[in-house]
């Protein structure tokens, strides 16, 4: 495994030249979004994104979002591109909404899990769209972890989790938006969020009118129409404990845990002082606080804690992205 550091505002061209030639070959490197990092290959190679899936651990009915450079590159991978996808790309992209389109024949159906919609984005991150360019192919990335575990926000998460897996790591430091991409169905009757984001149901509502949050559970074994959408997902190695919010819940649970005699940290918005707990201080913007969830949990693990125990967020659009993490992260 290989790793270059990359400087946002001036990318090295050779660098850039590496890694597209990864791609070309059918190789895999994993690369900045503005969300989380991502593990890229050409999403026109079927035997390219299926490295994806080994390397990941990945089921196969778990789809891939394909990531474009542009407009042009985002309506070869769909059948069609209807004025909504028009109107949203308009005022999200770059940036970090997908959007499910019927697929088009250039797009494998390993990406899509067989089914004949795919997830489409255009990223807002220089590194990403630099990439994409100089590869000439859309590149189908998922976060650069092994499956089910906390999703990547520096370059170092990457490597402690792919190890060998990728064949270039691009390390352009953390990222901005710190959780994934929104993700929204236009093929069924009214616009549906298949994975909520930092981007709200409200803020999409303000430009298409109506939209719905999905509410079917897809069991086990079931292609999903959307990553993020597994029972469990995006979890520490450390038993991941959502209390209710306010210092007092998040007390007891700590008193019970401690109890237990493990070693507890707690992720609270409240102040909470408890003998033997350690407390991190967590932000009381949804959006600072997308920023840095996963960077505490990957800290949680690499200092050794058994219990992470996170004091719940507001039930509020703005946090829909942030809650339905925790709440995955959470299931055993």
């Amino acid at each position: 495994m290989r790793v270059r550091k990359v400087d946002p505002a001036n990318i090295d061209p050779a660098i850039l030249v590496e890694a597209a030639n990864i791609i070309r070959a059918g190789g895999l490197v994993a690369f900045p979004t503005e969300t989380v990092y991502g593990l890229g290959a050409d999403a026109t190679n079927a035997n390219a994104v299926a490295g994806i899936f080994t390397a990941k651990g990945r089921p196969s009915y778990n789809p891939l979002i394909v990531h474009v450079a542009d407009l042009e590159g985002a309506s070869r991978c769909v059948t069609s591109w209807p004025e909504i996808a028009k109107t949203l790309a308009d005022h999200f992209w770059p940036g970090p909404l997908t959007l499910v389109l019927p697929k088009s024949q250039a797009i494998p159906d390993i990406v899509s899990a067989g089914l004949a919609t795919v997830g489409v984005r255009m990223p807002k991150h220089p590194v990403a769209l630099a990439l994409i360019d100089a590869a000439g192919v859309p590149l189908a990335a998922p976060s650069a972890n092994r499956s089910m575990q906390v999703s990547p926000t520096v370059g170092d998460h990457v490597a402690a989790s792919l190890g060998e897996s990728a064949d270039l790591i691009l390390d352009a430091g953390p990222v901005s938006v710190g959780i994934e991409s929104t993700v929204l169905d236009l093929t069924s009757a009214v616009p549906t969020v298949l994975r909520p984001g930092m981007i709200s149901v409200d803020d999409l509502r303000l430009v298409i009118g109506r939209v719905e949050m999905a509410s079917t559970h897809v069991p086990d074994g079931t292609a999903r129409p959307s990553p993020g959408m597994m029972d469990r997902h995006y979890s520490p190695q450390a038993t991941l404990i959502v209390s209710a919010e306010g210092s007092t819940e998040v007390t007891r649970v700590a008193e019970r845990e401690l109890s237990e005699r493990v070693r507890v940290v707690a992720l609270a918005r409240s102040p909470v002082s408890v003998p033997d707990l350690t407390v991190w201080p967590m932000p009381e913007s949804a959006a600072d606080y997308a920023r840095v969830l996963y960077g505490m949990l990957h800290r949680a693990d690499a200092e050794g804690y058994d219990v992470v125990i996170v004091e719940s967020v507001p039930a509020t659009p703005a946090w829909d992205g942030v809650r339905d993490r925790l709440a995955r992260a959470a299931r055993r």
